[in-house]
């Protein structure tokens, strides 16, 4: 790992990666061992080696899957939630599934034809969907905490992206832990300091079974596009996403983009008279919007 200047067994390798996530929620103050997580996960390697992690430091968890209704040809969502189902029984873990096309009357893929962000690429609209779906669940089931497995390859090219179009509405918001708040469930990401790769590696190094595939669906992504342009930035200067991701962090220490000022943004904070979630807009909140017009036809 230059990127760390590490050199580790696999032994060593398994528990460094616990020790800096259990150090990080410290840092943070994410959550304690008396709260309830609920922990998002695709079937993937990294939401699945978060719950493991989790598990392994005796956090009360349990997970989520959402079945998206994504590529029925090659059954991803089904495949997906398969590997999520097997991890759970294997650790006697609580795993909840909340099926879209059941709660909503359709898949992502046909809610994002009556979207007009989402006929070219339905990445909008799955992820109004998840994290819709995500704070509601956590709420309704009474979970302290909700926690995402965002790595940092991911986190680096959202930053990426919101620096190049100065979105300071979304670098405010851009945070490994943010808040309770009038509806809103806490959220963490625990894995924002690990690479996709290092994640990987952990998932690899534990025998921890997941879909390879990526979703059909990201193919030609904005985010993928900046993943690869920081992985070449990567290869020539390591350690460059990290120091890039921690700068970042530091600055918002520093009175940078200031958490607090969300809440003066979000004042008129209002349940949605549907659904109930909260809402800036007055009346419908955007996925109930959505449903409205997909039900319309």
């Amino acid at each position: 790992m230059r990127q760390h200047r590490l050199a580790l067994c696999k032994d060593h390798y398994l528990e460094w990666i616990i020790d800096q996530t259990q150090r990080f929620i410290e840092k943070y103050d994410m959550f304690n061992r008396r709260e309830q997580v609920l922990v998002a996960v695709s079937g993937g390697k990294d939401s699945l080696a978060l719950w493991d992690v989790l598990w392994r430091l005796s956090y009360p968890t349990a997970g989520m899957y959402i079945h998206l209704g994504i590529a029925r040809e090659t059954e991803y969502s089904d495949l997906s939630e398969q590997y999520a189902r097997e991890f759970a029984a294997e650790r006697g873990l609580p795993l909840h599934i909340v099926n879209v096309e059941e709660e909503f009357g359709q898949t992502i893929p046909e809610l994002a034809q009556v979207s007009r962000r989402g006929r070219s690429k339905p990445c909008a609209v799955c992820g109004l969907v998840k994290r819709h779906t995500m704070n509601r669940t956590a709420r309704e089931l009474g979970f302290d905490v909700l926690a995402t497995a965002h790595n940092l390859d991911d986190e680096a090219a959202f930053l990426f992206g919101n620096v190049l179009g100065w979105n300071i509405r979304q670098l405010r918001r851009q945070a490994p832990y943010l808040p309770e708040k009038d509806g809103f469930a806490r959220k963490v990401k625990p894995f924002c300091r690990f690479t996709e790769r290092e994640t990987a590696a952990y998932a690899l190094l534990r025998g921890i079974e997941y879909i390879e595939d990526e979703c059909p669906h990201a193919v030609g992504s904005k985010q993928i596009e900046y993943k690869n342009l920081l992985n070449q930035l990567e290869e020539a200067q390591p350690g460059a996403k990290l120091r890039f991701m921690l700068g970042f962090l530091q600055a918002r220490e520093d009175g940078f983009f200031p958490l607090e000022e969300i809440v003066e943004e979000d004042l008129d904070l209002q349940p949605c008279p549907s659904c109930g979630q909260p809402t800036t807009t007055g009346g419908l909140c955007s996925l109930c919007r959505l449903l409205e017009n997909a039900r319309a036809g």
